[in-house]
């Protein structure tokens, strides 16, 4: 619904200012200026480390002409990312990066005099985390203009932001904004939280930086809330201190190791702490302790009220598990908590969260692991794999491993963890059995896997491209 605003407060504003005292009205045009000059500096600044990215990737044809279901088409789209390295390594979204066409304009300053120049480099995707929707890309480059992070934990409601990006493919576009809220976690089941800002962001500021006043990454812009589809002044961006984990550990490992220490965290409302006899809201309180797990071993009890975490104080649930996921696996975690009228602190490890997908991408290799066909790594199901997979329901079998990027157009439909049985009705024991019975067919011929996914068996079934 739009709304018309009548213009008569602003002829009034308007009226008003220009009968006041000279020298009030001086004063205020020189802070403006000032004001304005340093937006200016700190964009001349910032705006060379702040890239175009151009994807071409294939979706299929969603069309109601039948004729065409199941054909797919080239499509293209725009996003933008932050250059951390000089060597050329840049931080996106994840969402920007699912291609293997990837093109990464840059902005060229070795002649001032061309300000509008740009050099062009493909980009290798150096790891990808759909979880946080970040991703790590390296360009073949040296020498290029960087920007640092800011603590994230520092930024104020009310605080002036800047998003910089290349919304709607418009490269190197500023708005202006304020953090609207620090920590607004949009899924209670989701430990995820970010910035709200309504500094304008629309379609191709993903991956783009929100700014502070200094010209440090606040967060990554990742999405809005929109009925319209443009901006509507909801925005939301990936905290920076989850941006430098996420990028760490992706530039050194390809993939995240996700941390865990074994208790779940519940929101204390004011019905809770009057029936418990907390007198705290809002507040965090441990409603479980994983049996055998870090918690546990530490000394945490269920009903336990989370006071702080890492010496900064908590009231929601949501910065707890923000605060575990920025911990690597095998850092330790402090907690301050209260039991009863006791107050207490303690230390706990945090360990990889077991059974996770993510721990069969240790043990692939590239081309050795790769099963073209399916756009999947993996391996036989064997002594190796079983600690990773304690629950199967056979002893053999092929275990999906990892979705490699530039192969994900070909797979139909298998996840990491997947463990595959079989093959129109034949046994698949091993991956030799697997790539031998993959090539014995002809693009277009029917194919069955019975496949286990989370404990369950189903067919998957396709046509082979």
């Amino acid at each position: 619904m739009h709304i018309r605003i009548p213009n008569i407060p602003l002829i009034l504003f308007l009226a008003c200012s220009s009968i006041l005292p000279a020298q009030t009205q001086r004063p205020r045009a020189a802070v403006l200026q000032q004001f304005s000059d340093a937006v200016e500096e700190l964009v001349s600044s910032v705006s060379p480390a702040v890239v175009q990215i151009d994807v071409r990737s294939r979706a299929a044809v969603d069309s109601a002409n039948n004729k065409e279901t199941g054909y797919f088409a080239k499509q293209s789209a725009s996003g933008s990312g932050v250059i951390v390295d000089p060597s050329g390594y840049i931080i996106t979204n994840a969402h920007v990066a699912e291609s293997k066409d990837i093109n990464v304009s840059v902005a060229d300053t070795s002649d001032p005099a061309k300000k509008d120049a740009h050099k062009h480099y493909p980009a290798t995707i150096i790891g990808i985390d759909k979880e946080t929707d970040l991703a790590v890309l390296k360009i073949e480059a040296t020498n290029l203009p960087v920007l640092s992070f800011v603590d994230s934990d520092t930024l104020k409601q009310g605080q002036i932001v800047f998003a910089l990006g290349s919304p709607l493919g418009l490269d190197n576009t500023l708005t202006v904004g304020y953090v609207s809220a620090t920590a607004r976690q949009l899924k209670p089941d989701q430990p995820m939280s970010y910035i709200q800002t309504d500094a304008p962001i629309n379609p191709g500021n993903s991956g783009g930086p929100l700014l502070d006043m200094d010209g440090k990454v606040a967060g990554v812009n990742t999405m809005i809330y929109s009925q319209s589809g443009g901006s509507e002044g909801i925005g939301f961006a990936i905290p920076a201190n989850i941006v430098r984990h996420v990028y760490e550990q992706l530039r050194k490992d390809g993939h995240i190791h996700r941390g865990t220490i074994g208790v779940v965290v519940q929101d204390i409302d004011p019905v809770m702490s009057k029936a418990l006899s907390l007198n705290r809201h809002p507040g965090v309180i441990l409603s479980d302790v994983v049996p055998h797990g870090a918690a546990e071993a530490a000394g945490l009890q269920q009903g336990d009220v989370v006071l702080a975490v890492e010496g900064k104080p908590v009231t929601q649930s949501a910065q707890v598990q923000v605060a575990v996921m920025q911990h690597a696996v095998g850092d330790d975690i402090t907690l301050d908590i209260q039991r009863g009228s006791e107050k207490m602190q303690m230390k706990v490890a945090v360990l990889e969260r077991p059974n996770s997908p993510i721990g069969l991408a240790d043990l692939v290799n590239g081309q050795a692991n790769l099963v073209r066909e399916l756009g999947i790594l993996a391996m036989t199901l064997d002594e190796k794999v079983t600690p990773e997979l304690p629950d199967t329901r056979r002893l053999y079998g092929v275990v999906v491993a990892a979705i490699p990027i530039e192969f994900a157009a070909l797979n139909p439909g298998l996840t990491p963890g997947d463990i595959i049985y079989e093959m129109n009705t034949n046994k698949i024991r091993t991956l030799g059995e697997l790539r031998d019975a993959l090539s014995g067919l002809k693009p277009g011929n029917p194919v069955a896997l019975l496949v286990e996914h989370d404990g369950t068996l189903g067919y998957v079934a396709f046509s082979l491209e």
